[in-house]
């Protein structure tokens, strides 16, 4: 089959024939029918994630139907259409047997510790802890986005933060994952106020339903929780920092009221100076989101499916194999348009 390959950090990224993938015992090949282009993919690639070890296929957010069954799975059968979290979990962990496959001590992740998505296949493991029926009728682009980026958010703002409708939720960040989050807490009811330091990302982020944009190019954090406090006073409920960054998260915490609740979605590769005083002082609590358990994914696939929540919103372009390095060259770049490009294999 034919799969994009890097064979070093940093190094050049291509287009090869490899092996067609075996199911392991457990799990499962799936013949990919889409895969979405992520920022994780251009940490990973770039050496800022420690389990990644080359050569390796990129690509985590797929859809696809099942086309190989290894020994010992007893829940999916040849044909079915699946996506799964980006967080391949053991099933047989304390955190998985509680129900918290998303931050498994044993996890992998297709993409990092073993060869991802963006090839004609890919095999996944743990195939009965991890893998989640997409109805036929669920578009392509969004059954992918599914796996890391909605997953998250919805964890961050449903199972978490428990966003209630007519709340005010500040989305810091307006890539792929955090225009996910202006759609989720849109489709709660709430009243998105988002900020990023691009205007054509915020444009999006208003066709998506935020209420306001704030842009934050050559503000500080102090000048960005300003105008927030400005659209809403005595602070927003809920702020999510989709970027990470101890700028956006320093802007979060004095944005919210007191007593709020930040998430906490982008990776920060540094820790941050935190105003703990302020956390105390305004018992604000801290989430943190990595993923979502299989078990916890048929409301968001509701959600989708009955067309209340439309991640396929969200997709600027569709590529094929050849067109992936330089697509990730680009992204590397922090050029391209605002929202995900799909990749067709």
């Amino acid at each position: 089959m034919r799969a994009v390959r890097y064979d070093d950090l940093g190094g050049p990224i291509t287009v090869a024939d490899v092996p067609d993938p075996v199911p392991p015992p457990g799990g499962v090949v799936v013949a990919v029918e889409a895969t979405g282009l992520c920022r994780s993919d251009i940490s990973a690639w770039a050496g800022q994630d420690a389990d990644v070890a080359p050569p390796i296929t990129p690509g985590h957010e797929l859809v696809g139907r099942i086309t190989a069954v290894g020994d010992g799975v007893e829940r999916w059968r040849t044909g079915q259409r699946v996506t799964t979290p980006f967080v391949i979990a053991c099933g047989s962990c304390p955190e998985c047997r509680s129900g918290n496959g998303q931050v498994c001590r044993n996890q992998t992740q297709p993409g990092s510790t073993h060869d991802g998505s963006f090839a004609q296949a890919v095999a996944l493991r743990h195939a009965d802890a991890n893998l989640v029926a997409v109805p036929d009728g669920v578009d392509a682009g969004a059954a992918a986005l599914l796996g890391c980026r909605f997953a998250t958010a919805y964890r961050a703002l449903v199972l978490l933060a428990r966003v209630e409708p007519g709340e005010s939720v500040l989305v810091l960040g307006c890539g792929g994952v955090g225009l996910s989050a202006v759609m989720l807490a849109v489709s709660l009811g709430a009243e998105v106020i988002a900020v990023d330091v691009d205007p054509a990302a915020l444009a999006r982020a208003r066709g998506l339903g935020a209420a306001h944009g704030v842009e934050a190019a050559g503000r500080s954090s102090e000048e960005v929780a300003a105008a927030v406090r400005e659209l809403s006073p005595g602070g927003v409920g809920v702020s999510v920092d989709a970027l990470g960054s101890e700028a956006t998260l320093d802007a979060a915490l004095l944005s919210l009221a007191r007593r709020g609740r930040h998430a906490q979605i982008g990776l920060l590769h540094e820790d941050p100076v935190v105003r703990v005083s302020r956390v105390v002082s305004h018992e604000i609590a801290l989430l943190g989101s990595h993923g979502m358990d299989a078990r916890d994914y048929p409301g968001l696939v509701e959600l989708v499916a009955d067309g209340r929540l439309r991640p396929q919103d969200l997709v600027t372009g569709w590529i094929d194999l050849d067109e992936v390095p330089a697509a990730m060259a680009a992204m590397a770049q922090r050029r391209g348009p605002a929202g995900v490009t799909m990749i067709r294999p």
